[in-house]
C-alpha cells in the first residue's frame, strides 16, 4: 500500500532527541517523548504522551496511540543495562497505554511483525517475536519469550506464560490461563486453557477451509480427531499422523506439536474431555 506522505510534523510540546531519525511523514504528537536511538519510518502517527526509548526500529505506516511506551527497558531482573532493541514492521496498531520492553541480553530483540492489533492496556514483554496479522485484545499480558504466530486472535484480559509458544491462526478465549501451548488452527479457552476444537471461523475467513475443495480442513479435522480423540498418548498419535500425506495445515500442526513435546519447550495445552 503507497503511503500519502506528508511532512514530518513535529508539536512544539513533544521532546525528540536530534539524534533520534524520523523519516518522511512522521507525526509526533503533544508530550511524546522520543529518545536518541529510536528510528521511526515513513508515515508513523506517535500520539500525545508516547515514550519511545531506547533502541527502537519502527517500519511505515505505525500507529501508536495515546500513553504508549515503546523501548524501555525489560521488567527482568538479569538485565545489566546491554544494548538491545524493540523491532517493529509496518502499519501496525498500537493503542492507549501499551508497553513493549526491549530485550534482555545484549544483541537480542523484541520484535513484532506487521499488520498487527494490540488493543489498550496490553503488555508484550521483553524477547518476544509476533509475526503478522495477530489481534491481542485489551489488558493481555504476554511475558517474555512468548512466539505468537501469524493471524492469532488473543482475548481480553488473560495472561501468557514465558516461553509459550502460540500457533497460527490460533484463537484464545478471553480471561483464560495460558501456561502452555497453543496449537496452531485450534480455539482454547479456561481456566486453565484447555484445547476445545478447531478455529473454524478463523479459518473458513482466511479462506483455507475452501482450498482442494476443502480437502485441507477435512484432513486437519482427522489429524485434530487422532491426536485429541483417539485415546492414544500425543506423542504416539503424531507418530501415526506422520503416516499419512499430510496436506500444508496438517504439517503445521503436526510439526508444531513436535517440537512443543520436545526438549526445552513447555508441551502443549491438553484438550478438554
Amino acid at each position: 500500500m503507497m503511503l500519502q506522505l506528508m511532512a514530518t510534523s513535529v508539536h512544539p510540546t513533544a521532546i525528540v532527541d536530534p539524534r533520534a531519525e524520523l523519516a518522511e511523514g512522521v507525526e509526533v504528537g503533544p508530550y511524546a517523548v522520543i529518545g536518541p536511538e529510536a528510528q521511526i519510518g515513513a508515515g508513523c502517527r506517535i500520539g500525545p504522551h508516547v515514550v519511545i526509548d531506547g533502541r527502537v526500529r519502527m517500519g511505515q505506516g505505525n500507529r501508536i496511540f495515546p500513553g504508549a511506551c515503546i523501548g524501555l527497558e525489560p521488567q527482568d531482573l538479569k538485565y545489566n543495562g546491554a544494548p538491545t532493541e524493540v523491532v517493529l514492521g509496518d502499519n501496525n496498531t498500537i493503542r492507549e497505554c501499551v508497553t513493549i520492553n526491549r530485550a534482555t541480553a545484549e544483541g537480542e530483540q523484541t520484535r513484532l511483525g506487521s499488520g498487527n492489533l494490540l488493543m489498550a492496556y496490553s503488555h508484550l514483554g521483553h524477547n518476544c517475536d509476533l509475526g503478522d496479522r495477530i489481534v491481542i485484545a485489551n489488558g493481555v499480558a504476554v511475558a517474555g519469550h512468548v512466539v505468537i504466530g501469524d493471524r492469532a486472535v488473543v482475548g481480553g484480559m488473560l495472561g501468557i506464560h514465558q516461553f509459550v509458544h502460540i500457533g497460527t491462526m490460533a484463537m484464545v478465549g478471553g480471561m483464560s490461563r495460558i501456561d502452555r501451548d497453543v496449537p496452531p488452527f485450534m480455539t482454547v479457552e479456561g481456566h486453565p486453557g484447555r484445547v476445545r476444537g478447531l478455529n473454524r471461523i478463523g479459518l473458513r475467513r482466511s479462506g483455507l477451509a475452501e482450498r482442494d475443495g476443502g480437502a485441507q480442513l477435512r484432513q486437519l479435522q482427522e489429524i485434530w480427531t487422532l491426536l485429541y480423540r483417539s485415546g492414544h498418548v500425543l506423542a504416539d498419535a503424531l507418530i501415526q499422523a506422520r503416516q499419512h500425506e499430510l496436506l500444508p495445515p496438517a504439517q503445521t500442526l503436526v510439526s508444531f506439536l513436535e517440537a512443543s513435546i520436545g526438549q526445552g519447550r513447555r508441551g502443549p495445552l491438553p484438550a478438554s474431555r
